[in-house]
């Protein structure tokens, strides 16, 4: 069963009742997942841009925007323009199978994993994410990459406040340590 399935089958009933929420409109939910990586070091290595375009549009199956600097920043040697960082948005289907991948595929694979951090919600239902290391989302080949970089996951839902946002997301089976 697909993750957008279970959240309409099981998922949306039960966060209903356990908020005791009035209407089935009222059910928080996943609006957009962003994935970002900001590459300060594209300004001299035009490869590591070309990597991580490549990373990213394997890892969420859709095309990759490149971020530019708005403004000239002497000390970090950028100006105007020049390629910063790479983002991707997903929405519906795409970003379903993308949370399903994260969650029961990439995040088993870190390293003394003990869950994702519960404090990492911005006070709106939101939750962020930090990941080190691109290898472990299973698309991506260590063979084929030339250096370690990490990224961002951004999960926006319709929650409220940070209760709501996590209580969808431990329904979702986004796993959470507990402190």
């Amino acid at each position: 069963m697909s993750l957008k399935q279970r959240y309409r089958e099981t998922i949306q009933p039960k966060l209903l009742k356990d908020l005791s929420l009035a209407n089935v409109h009222e059910v928080p939910k996943v609006v957009k997942v962003t994935v970002n990586r900001g590459l300060g070091e594209a300004a001299q290595n035009a490869k590591a841009l070309e990597a991580s375009i490549a990373e990213l549009a394997t890892i969420t199956g859709q095309k990759v925007v490149v971020t530019r600097a708005k403004k000239a920043i002497a000390g970090f040697k950028i100006r105007a323009g020049m390629p910063i960082g790479v983002a991707v948005t997903l929405r519906g289907e795409r970003m379903y199978a993308f949370l399903e991948r994260l969650i029961h595929l990439a995040l088993p694979r870190i390293r003394d994993f003990r869950g994702v951090s519960p404090k990492s919600f911005d006070g709106r239902g939101n939750y962020t994410l930090g990941i080190r290391e691109q290898i472990i989302f299973p698309e991506i080949s260590f063979d084929k990459i030339d250096a370690i970089r990490g990224m961002d996951v951004t999960i926006v839902t319709t929650a409220r406040n940070d209760e709501e946002g996590r209580a969808l997301l431990r329904e979702m089976g986004m796993p959470f340590r507990s402190n």
